[in-house]
C-alpha cells in the first residue's frame, strides 16, 4: 500500500542522536510512512548515519544540500518528494513516542475540518525528563499572541495545506521561526488545527539546544509576530507582545539553566 505519511527531516550535525530518532519512527504502531531526509551541509558524519539507514530501509529518501541553507529551505526540499496525504515533521535529535502517528492519523481521519494536528512534548536533557506539556484542543487565532501555538516537530499536516501556502517561506528573518510563520500562513488561508491533550513526542532540550537560542532568533520571533498578527487579523494592541521575545533573548544562559533546575525541583 502507498504510505499515507511523508516524514520530512532536515538533519544537521546530529550524528550522535539520529539513530535514536529514526529508531523511534520504526517503533511506531502505525507504519504507513516514508522518510525524507535532507542533510543541510553537516560537518560531522550525520550523512553517513542517514545513509546506513537508507541502505537498510526502502522507505527512506536521502538527499543533501551542497551547503548549509537553513531549516526552511531544507524542509522545502523535502516537500518536493512528499506525495502523500499527510506530511509529518521530525527532528534528528528527538524521539517520537510509539503511538504518535496512530493518534495523529486517527484524529485527521475523524476530523476533516482540521488540517493541522500536533501534540505536547516531554522535555528531556542529559539528566532525564524535566517537564511535560499539555495540549488544550482547538487552536484559535488568539492563541497565536503568546507564541507559536503548535509544537512543530510533532506536527502532522494535510499536504494540501502545505501546497496552498507554498511551504515554508525562505527568508533569513524567519530562521528558527519558520514554523510560527507557516501557521500564520495556514490560518490566513482558512485552515485550522488542534493540539492533542497528552504528549506524543520527546524533545531534547540540553546544553546544545540552549546554545541555539540566540538574540537573533528572538528578534526573528518578534518580526514574525509583527507581520503574523496582521496576517490573521488580530487587534492592533497585540503588537505590544512583539517585544517579549527580545526581552527573553537578553536573559543570560545561567538564568535559563536556573530555570531548568527550578522545574526539576518543582
Amino acid at each position: 500500500m502507498k504510505p499515507r505519511i511523508a516524514v520530512i527531516m532536515g538533519i544537521y550535525n546530529c550524528a550522535p542522536t539520529l539513530q535514536e530518532a529514526l529508531d523511534s519512527l520504526y517503533a511506531q504502531t502505525y507504519q504507513g510512512f516514508k522518510i525524507i531526509l535532507c542533510d543541510d551541509g553537516s560537518k560531522d558524519n550525520t550523512y553517513a548515519v542517514a545513509q546506513s539507514y537508507a541502505d537498510k530501509h526502502d522507505n527512506i529518501i536521502l538527499i543533501k544540500n551542497e551547503k548549509n541553507m537553513g531549516l526552511n529551505a531544507t524542509l522545502n526540499r523535502c516537500l518536493e518528494y512528499a506525495d502523500t496525504e499527510f506530511v509529518a515533521r521530525m527532528d534528528g535529535d528527538d524521539r517520537s513516542l510509539p503511538h504518535r502517528f496512530e493518534q495523529e492519523v486517527n484524529f485527521l481521519d475523524e476530523h476533516p475540518e482540521f488540517a493541522i494536528v500536533s501534540g505536547p512534548m516531554i522535555y528531556f536533557d542529559e539528566n532525564g525528563e524535566f517537564r511535560r506539556g499539555k495540549g488544550k484542543g482547538e487552536v484559535r487565532k488568539n492563541d497565536f499572541v503568546n507564541g507559536s501555538p503548535f509544537c512543530h516537530a510533532p506536527c502532522m499536516v494535510r499536504r494540501e495545506a502545505y501546497e496552498k501556502v507554498g511551504g515554508y517561506t525562505v527568508d533569513h528573518k524567519l530562521l528558527r521561526v519558520e514554523d510560527y510563520h507557516l501557521w500564520f500562513k495556514m490560518y490566513a488561508s482558512g485552515y485550522k488545527g488542534y493540539m492533542l491533550e497528552n504528549p506524543i513526542y520527546e524533545m531534547r532540550d540540553d546544553r546544545n539546544a540552549v546554545a541555539r537560542r540566540t538574540l537573533k532568533g528572538r528578534m526573528n520571533e518578534a518580526y514574525v509576530k509583527h507581520i503574523g498578527y496582521k496576517m490573521i487579523g488580530l487587534p492592533w494592541w497585540t503588537q505590544v507582545f512583539c517585544v517579549v521575545p527580545i526581552l527573553k533573548g537578553m536573559l543570560p544562559v545561567w538564568l535559563y539553566n536556573r530555570f531548568h533546575q527550578n522545574i526539576r525541583k518543582g
